[in-house]
């Protein structure tokens, strides 16, 4: 079996089926409290991209040293995107506990990360970013997924539909969105939320 070396995670496999997909064994994330997942370095042949591990390991490990108050900075997001999903769709009785909610960082207890996914931009940003992929209980068909530039730069936050934004349409998303449900005080408007979220992570 193939493998390559990432001073971050150790050593990271080939994925079956993908030969440019590399697999570490299950990492501990302290943005989830220590829970376990797989980190995988998508599209990457090494002779192909020679900085890639470098510049990969780098986003990932300041991923890794973020934690639980990291995560509830951006509590007010997820929960929006629960709610603006909840009001799309008809009502159905087995998300109560969802409209129940009463502050936003419980919106995580909702919240299930399985993998996180380590990638270059495409076009001229050719970055690196990390995608986050998640289940979820409001959107049980297409999931939810976080994805950040750098490790450090929330520049995503949606269903997950593989593809990865750019910040300024994903700023624009934000910034053009409404309040949040009326148990999350009025005052926190989603552009509010966003422009304190950036200045923490940037």
């Amino acid at each position: 079996m193939k493998t390559i070396e990432s001073n971050i995670l150790g050593t990271l496999k080939q994925a079956k089926g993908f030969d440019d997909w590399w697999e570490s064994d299950p990492v501990a994330i302290s943005f989830f409290e220590d829970k376990k997942t797989t980190i995988t370095y998508m599209d990457v042949v090494p002779d192909n991209d020679p900085t890639f591990i470098e510049e990969a390991d780098q986003a990932i490990k300041t991923f890794l040293s973020k934690e639980r108050e990291d995560r509830f900075d951006i509590s007010a997001l997820a929960y929006k995107n629960c709610m603006d999903f909840l009001r799309a769709v008809e009502f159905d009785e087995a998300d109560q506990p969802l409209w129940d909610i009463e502050h936003e960082n419980d919106i995580w207890k909702f919240i299930y990360p399985h993998d996180i996914y380590v990638t270059r931009g495409h076009g001229k940003d050719d970055g690196i970013y990390i995608n986050v992929a998640c289940e979820c209980e409001w959107e049980q068909e297409h999931g939810f997924q976080m994805i950040f530039k750098r490790g450090n730069q929330l520049v995503k936050l949606s269903e997950q539909d593989g593809y990865i934004a750019e910040e300024k349409e994903t700023l624009n998303l934000h910034e053009t969105s409404n309040t949040f449900d009326h148990k999350i005080p009025e005052e926190q408007h989603t552009t509010s939320i966003w422009s304190k979220f950036k200045r923490f992570w940037t």
